[in-house]
């Protein structure tokens, strides 16, 4: 199913505010309206003008800016994302697991977790919050918003240093599943794949470069089709884009995969038909507060796997 454009919010305004602290700059300073152009090249300059212009940006002070306000360096100011014409995604999260310092949350293909680019509203963390209103509750990590799966959030800022912590110092046992093309060797069943990887520089992409290691990841062959495979992926590290990096060093592509090995045109049309072929199955950790081990599984399952078995 392809998106249609009848799907939408006409005008999003983030429940949450965004800050900004204006950086040094060489004299002389420039007019705040060129800074946000500059800086934010893909909302437009008309936007900023009328943002300015209508009170809607303020100071650390809560003193409202417009277009004559002088750029005044390490000033922060706030201000509430805006978007004209959000798509609505339309596949429900559901919730997995709660208690009182933590939720575990089934994240669906599309969704991103935390706004992004043309997601306000339509972002797993601001559903979440409106379901349960709670309004502290943030991400403890992140997914691709093209990758579903299991997210964890916390629920209270008191305890939420030692969620942190767990995926800092690698505390956390992550398993993804992820339907791929067959890899170049044909009868090797696992990997430990080993990289450097960086950013590209063009856009969000990443890639694998000579260097110390800082990527690792675990790669096993569950089963085997005539041209598709089905695996298991536990990342060692946690590097973006890594999974895919490392599936395309053993030769494989994850299916539906816009990005790697070369990146497609990002049309303003999803389709909901082709969702990349990724999905975070499992969560294991020993609760730093109540030192309970929680095994959580996602309830997901990946559609190209079902319909080859289907076929």
């Amino acid at each position: 199913m392809n998106f249609h454009h009848d799907h939408f919010i006409t005008l999003s305004i983030s429940p949450k505010p965004s800050f900004i602290t204006l950086p040094r700059q060489d004299q002389p300073l420039p007019l705040l309206l060129d800074f946000f152009d500059q800086r934010f090249p893909r909302i437009g300059r008309e936007v900023w003008l009328e943002r300015l212009r209508s009170g809607k940006i303020s100071d650390e002070k809560g003193r409202l800016l417009d277009e004559s306000t002088p750029y005044r360096i390490n000033a922060r100011l706030r201000y509430y994302r805006e978007v004209k014409n959000e798509p609505i995604i339309p596949f429900q999260e559901s919730i997995v697991y709660e208690d009182e310092h933590i939720l575990v949350a089934d994240k669906p293909h599309f969704l991103p977790v935390t706004p992004n680019g043309n997601a306000v509203n339509e972002c797993l963390m601001h559903r979440l919050v409106k379901r349960t209103g709670n309004h502290q509750l943030v991400p403890v990590h992140r997914l691709d918003r093209e990758t579903a799966g299991l997210v964890l959030f916390s629920k209270v800022p008191e305890t939420r240093k030692h969620y942190h912590a767990i995926f800092q110092q690698g505390n956390i046992k992550k398993q993804y599943e992820a339907v791929a093309t067959l890899p170049e060797n044909n009868e090797r069943l696992e990997w430990l794949i080993e990289s450097r990887i960086e950013a590209s520089g063009e856009w969000t992409l990443h890639h694998n470069v000579p260097g110390e290691v800082n990527a690792r990841s675990h790669i096993k062959l569950l089963a085997r089709g005539d041209v598709l495979a089905r695996f298991a992926l536990s990342p060692l590290t946690g590097k973006t884009h890594q999974l895919r990096l490392h599936m395309g060093l053993i030769g494989s592509q994850i299916q539906h995969d816009t990005f790697y090995p070369h990146l497609l045109p990002q049309s303003e049309v999803i389709n909901y038909a082709k969702p990349l072929q990724l999905l975070a199955k499992q969560l294991v950790f020993t609760d730093p507060v109540s030192s309970v081990k929680h095994q959580f599984e996602s309830t997901l399952e990946l559609s190209s796997w079902s319909s080859i078995l289907n076929a």
